[in-house]
């Protein structure tokens, strides 16, 4: 029987970059399901606040060099690697010279909300998944943290969702305390969002321009919802009650019980409420 395989999209992971929690349970779930003999990938960006000759990330050539389309421009994509210390996991970094060489996260120096969040996570999205395809290696759970990786689901189930890397997948997606204010605009965020086999109307969600649409956006075309956090803000917690009354939000104790959520969502048909 072959090994389950598990591709990790998320915005941190510790030891490379710790902002939230997030970074934290990153880095935990993986190692617990490579000890299950599950075969692990992570990717992550590349901001610019990690760094490079610290932890010894490098250019995967091979991997490099395509360009990912975001509205009008094209960027090319560049892709990195590196060892977590201590486990047996490699984490790739998806990078780029215009979205990710500043010395910022998805906050600028002086703690303000980088305007084209939007663009760098269309970018990121896309950019794991053309990873992926390159990489030749289809994942049986795809399973995205955080705001960041939100656009994900919906391109599984639209545009990727005839490719033979990814036609077998599943998605889950893990929803955290990451509740941003910021307000993008609604419009150039669904033109640049649209690629083939996206309507408009599949991406309704995002007439509300902000975390509130992303997160609904993700929950929707996601096959599972965890809770990904035991505390909500306000704004979050009033997302996850309002799904939760038309698909269940699944709570994890430990990272070890991931193993079996996995196998139940493969073993499952599960319906898209979108």
């Amino acid at each position: 029987m072959s090994k389950l395989r598990v591709l990790y999209v998320a915005s941190e992971i510790a030891p490379f970059l710790q902002i939230t929690e997030v970074a934290e349970i990153v880095r935990q779930i993986p190692q617990a399901m490579s000890e299950h003999g599950m075969e692990i990938r992570i990717i992550v960006p590349r901001y610019g606040t990690i760094l490079e000759r610290k932890h010894r990330l490098h250019e995967v050539v091979r991997l490099s060099g395509i360009n990912i389309a975001v509205g009008d421009d094209e960027k090319p994509l560049l892709i990195k690697v590196a060892s977590v210390p201590q486990a047996k996991l490699q984490v790739y970094f998806i990078d780029n010279d215009d979205f990710f060489h500043r010395k910022a996260d998805w906050n600028d120096a002086d703690g303000r909300f980088c305007a084209d969040n939007d663009e760098r996570s269309i970018f990121f999205c896309k950019g794991v998944l053309e990873t992926v395809k390159k990489l030749g290696w289809s994942p049986d759970i795809i399973h995205c943290h955080d705001w960041m990786s939100a656009i994900i689901p919906l391109y599984l189930k639209t545009s990727y969702r005839k490719d033979p890397v990814f036609n077998q997948s599943k998605c889950i997606y893990s929803v955290y305390n990451n509740h941003f204010d910021h307000d993008f605009s609604a419009d150039d965020l669904i033109e640049k969002i649209l690629m083939q086999d996206i309507d408009k109307s599949d991406v309704l969600q995002l007439q509300e321009a902000n975390y509130g649409g992303l997160t609904r956006l993700a929950m929707d075309y996601a096959d599972a919802v965890v809770a990904g956090t035991n505390y909500y803000d306000a704004p979050t917690s009033g997302l996850l009650e309002e799904f939760a009354s038309k698909k269940e939000i699944i709570k994890i104790e430990k990272p070890d019980d991931f193993h079996d959520l996995y196998n139940q969502v493969l073993a499952t048909e599960l319906v898209s409420v979108v």
